[in-house]
């Protein structure tokens, strides 16, 4: 959610309605990628895994995203996965019709396969590509979408990368450096987005980060952003990264967003991460950068985070009333 988004997001929370809507429009994915949360057996609580859920597909699942929005009103919506290009042809009719009602749609794909050259065109469609590192890594864990296929599959189109810093990234020295070098030169990358990893509860991997690794991912990426123009990590976000919410419902992300899984009914919770992520040591980009904006007073006195919490309140309120 961008600055422009503040206030009719602010006018949505009054009326009792989240203004973020992310959407996991298909069980299905060719990738099996370590870490994935959707597939963790957590993913959604008494449900398990994503792909333990029924999903729609055809019209039908036209119909049910498109009632899903008139329903809820969101003024962004995230489309997520699985693999969303799985439903290619749905998303062809979904997509200029979402882009005609003036709504702000960021589709986050692997670029696993081609994507379609008619989306090139539409006004607010935000392709981001999930790329898991420099090459080799990526393409051990990604294969079949890997650097190969999506460099082929991203031509002609304007994308945001988006990575996901791990603890063996940074083991070696320059190695984001190396990541935003190689992808500042395509001139189909518009951003490059840095997330951090973010943990499940009980969870024992040798990707999540220590606290000092923290430490050192944030202050490279406040380089980075200075070396390519193309690494977006605004300060707020920086922030947020190092003092991130504590649960979910101090996080403005998880309490401004809706998120339905792929039978288009079931809710994620407690963000769309779903499971029982670590909140202390929460590294999604889109948590950190409203966290960071939540901080910023107005005159001096009240958080932006204070105002949307009073108005919550009073939404709930005005929601139960109606």
């Amino acid at each position: 959610m961008n600055k422009g988004h503040i206030w009719p997001a602010w006018a949505r929370i009054l009326q009792g309605r989240r203004p973020l809507l992310s959407i996991e429009v298909t069980r299905e994915c060719p990738l099996r990628c370590p870490g994935c949360y959707a597939y963790d057996g957590e993913h959604l609580a008494t449900v398990g895994s994503l792909r333990n859920l029924s999903d729609l597909r055809g019209d039908a699942l036209v119909k049910g995203v498109l009632d899903l929005v008139h329903r809820l009103r969101p003024i962004h919506v995230s489309i997520v996965g699985g693999e969303p290009l799985v439903r290619y042809r749905e998303l062809s009719v979904l997509l200029p019709v979402l882009s005609q009602m003036g709504l702000e749609v960021q589709l986050v794909t692997s670029a696993v396969r081609p994507i379609p050259a008619a989306w090139r065109n539409l006004r607010n469609i935000n392709l981001s590509v999930s790329v898991d590192g420099l090459q080799p890594e990526h393409d051990k864990r990604r294969a079949p979408a890997t650097y190969d296929r999506i460099l082929k599959h991203i031509e002609g189109h304007r994308i945001r990368v988006h990575c996901v810093v791990t603890r063996h990234q940074l083991q070696r020295s320059g190695y984001l450096k190396e990541f935003a070098a190689f992808w500042s030169k395509r001139d189909e990358v518009l951003k490059i987005w840095f997330s951090l990893y973010t943990p499940q509860h009980g969870e024992r991997s040798e990707e999540r980060l220590t606290p000092e690794d923290r430490n050192r991912a944030v202050a490279e990426l406040m380089e980075l952003r200075s070396l390519f123009p193309k690494v977006d990590a605004p300060q707020a976000v920086l922030a947020g990264f190092l003092k991130p919410p504590q649960t979910p419902e101090e996080c403005l992300f998880a309490q401004t967003t809706t998120c339905v899984s792929a039978d288009l009914s079931t809710r994620i919770t407690p963000c769309q991460l779903g499971g029982r992520p670590v909140c202390t040591e929460c590294g999604c980009i889109a948590s950190a950068g409203l966290a960071g904006v939540g901080q910023k007073k107005l005159a001096g006195m009240f958080s932006l985070a204070d105002i949307f919490s009073i108005s919550a309140s009073i939404g709930k309120k005005v929601s139960r009333a109606a």
